[in-house]
């Protein structure tokens, strides 16, 4: 009997976070409560209820996209191929995925709202994602888990840093630019 009602909160919750993914994908970190509220046609209250206050809301939020990159990302790391391959495959991937939303990319990634009430939901992913890849890195070089972790943390900072400048110039297609990255960890930088 208690079941009903939790499945009609949690249906309910799903479509409050649809109508604010939908705010978001339009007006990226301007993305405000009282315009996810208009769109769910509801009021903010209602909306605190479920989520019990924007922190909430942008850590579902985050927390959903989030989830979803790192599969993406994990599945590209863990294909198999040749280095180049994968290395190609998940900076592709990364860059894909911004390009495609690039509202929700300003949300996460400069929304000072995220920033002040849910930024572990970002700094977990970054962390997620150079984890993932200090382990593959400390497994293919021989390296230790210093030399692993540093190279993943920048190699996570590099791509984020370069998406985010590719994503507001646009000085290139996006294949150009996953190009360049890779050719640039791959040492192009030693013999050019």
């Amino acid at each position: 009997m208690t079941v009903a009602p939790l499945q009609d909160r949690t249906a309910r919750r799903e479509e409050l976070l649809d109508a604010a993914d939908a705010v978001v994908q339009r007006e990226g970190a301007d993305a405000s409560m009282a315009t996810i509220a208009a769109e769910a046609g509801i009021t903010k209250p209602v909306l605190y209820r479920h989520f019990g206050d924007k922190g909430g809301l942008y850590a579902a939020l985050a927390e959903r996209h989030t989830a979803r990159l790192l599969v993406d990302l994990r599945a590209a790391l863990e294909s198999g191929g040749t280095r180049e391959e994968r290395v190609r495959r998940t900076i592709g991937a990364y860059v894909a995925a911004i390009e495609a939303e690039p509202q929700v990319y300003r949300f996460l990634v400069r929304s000072t709202e995220v920033a002040s009430t849910a930024p572990g939901q970002v700094r977990s992913f970054m962390a997620g994602v150079a984890g993932l890849l200090a382990q593959g890195l400390e497994h293919e070089t021989g390296g230790g888990p210093t030399r692993s972790g540093a190279w993943a943390h920048g190699i996570v900072g590099m791509v984020q840093a370069a998406g985010d400048w590719w994503l507001e110039e646009r000085p290139c297609p996006r294949q150009e630019l996953v190009d360049e990255l890779v050719g640039l960890l791959l040492g192009a930088y030693a013999v050019a």
